[in-house]
């Protein structure tokens, strides 16, 4: 096959294997979403959401865009890929001076937000950002204890007890955990180091510098308000476990991709130190599959089809942006069943490769 056959299978493939989550969320509420499996009261949405479209697509390659599918202009909410939005915010905050140690104490700097307990106060920027904080508490009413246990898709090394069961707590550093009510407590901290929202840093800091649309956003919980120097504003969450979080388009996500790609550069400038998205890529010591607040494919077998350099980023209801510097090629795809990953890189994995030599049409 050629390359546009080979990307046209890939497609196929995607578009013929779409989740089974209804497009609104109201048509069968039960069927939508991750909220589900939390222990009650904590299994209810706690932000809005929109209905949704199908299986869409973008990807690049060589800085190009070589192929898309679907709705690609559409916002749609993105899940977990929020998280590495959270990570590459870090890095923004790094670059401005905010951030210079991510070995330091997020108390050091940050007291009286929730991380001043005898267990809390040793929780580093690394801790967070590798997962592996093993914080303790309630982030805006959820306790940790709510995805204590938790089972995703792409762990090898599943929890042994059940979700929302009070797991023994370690000392940070010393185990992984994917739990979202840590990432919002994250999302916290550096909406405190900003001292401005999240939304407004990141549109002004990689949104408006990679000329992203203005169809984006970035929602809070209902009750997530905060007092932020006599300003009310909202502590958005890195994903949409229980509602809210970033909508987006599949073209703006693929920029997001592109700037990882890059090491953070774009047209000439750094807009995330180059330093730190290559520390990004790094797998962390307790989780060799993880990096900060992104997915690895060190053993290749995580993601099949694609290179052991690759990263993803990865969100529920069938999200996934691909970064693979083997080909130079960000690879987006939404609404997906993620039982069908495997499959679908593999076939994009062989297109890429059939368009490995760069383009030179502007």
């Amino acid at each position: 096959m050629n390359p546009e056959q080979r990307f046209r299978d890939a497609i196929d493939f995607a578009t013929g294997h779409e989740i089974d989550w209804p497009r609104d969320p109201l048509d069968a509420p039960l069927r939508w979403g991750v909220h589900h499996d939390d222990p009650p009261p904590y299994n209810r949405l706690r932000g809005p959401v929109h209905p949704r479209g199908g299986v869409s697509g973008v990807v690049m390659q060589h800085g190009h865009v070589a192929t898309a599918w679907g709705e690609p202009e559409r916002a749609d909410l993105t899940f977990s890929v929020a998280k590495t939005y959270l990570a590459m915010l870090a890095g923004v905050a790094q670059g401005q001076g905010l951030l210079p140690e991510v070995d330091a104490p997020v108390a050091q700097r940050l007291p009286g937000i929730g991380f001043d307990t005898p267990h809390n106060r040793s929780i580093t920027w690394r801790h967070l950002l590798e997962q592996t904080s093993e914080w303790e508490g309630s982030s805006f009413g959820i306790p940790d204890t709510v995805d204590r246990y938790r089972h995703v898709s792409h762990d090898p090394r599943p929890p042994a007890g059940r979700k929302g069961d009070a797991r023994p707590l370690r000392s940070p550093g010393s185990t992984w955990e994917y739990n979202d009510v840590r990432i919002n407590q994250l999302s916290l901290a550096l909406l405190r180091l900003f001292g401005r929202p999240l939304p407004e840093v990141f549109d002004e800091a990689l949104m408006q510098p990679l000329e992203c649309s203005a169809n984006w956003r970035w929602r809070g919980y209902d009750d997530a308000w905060v007092d932020l120097a006599g300003r009310k504003v909202q502590s958005v969450p890195g994903g949409t476990h229980w509602g809210a979080g970033v909508s987006i388009s599949a073209r703006d996500q693929a920029r997001l991709g592109q700037l990882l790609l890059d090491d953070g550069q774009h047209q000439g400038r750094q807009l995330i130190p180059a330093a730190w998205v290559q520390r990004m890529r790094e797998p962390c010591a307790v989780a060799p599959f993880y990096g900060w607040l992104l997915w690895l494919n060190r053993d290749g077998r995580t993601f099949p089809g694609a290179s052991r350099d690759a990263v993803c980023m990865v969100g529920a209801g069938g999200h996934l942006v691909w970064v693979e510097p083997a080909h130079r090629a960000v690879v987006v795809v939404r609404w997906m069943d993620p039982a069908h990953t495997a499959g679908f890189m593999q076939r994009m994995g062989a297109a890429l490769g059939e368009g490995s030599e760069p383009r030179h049409d502007g």
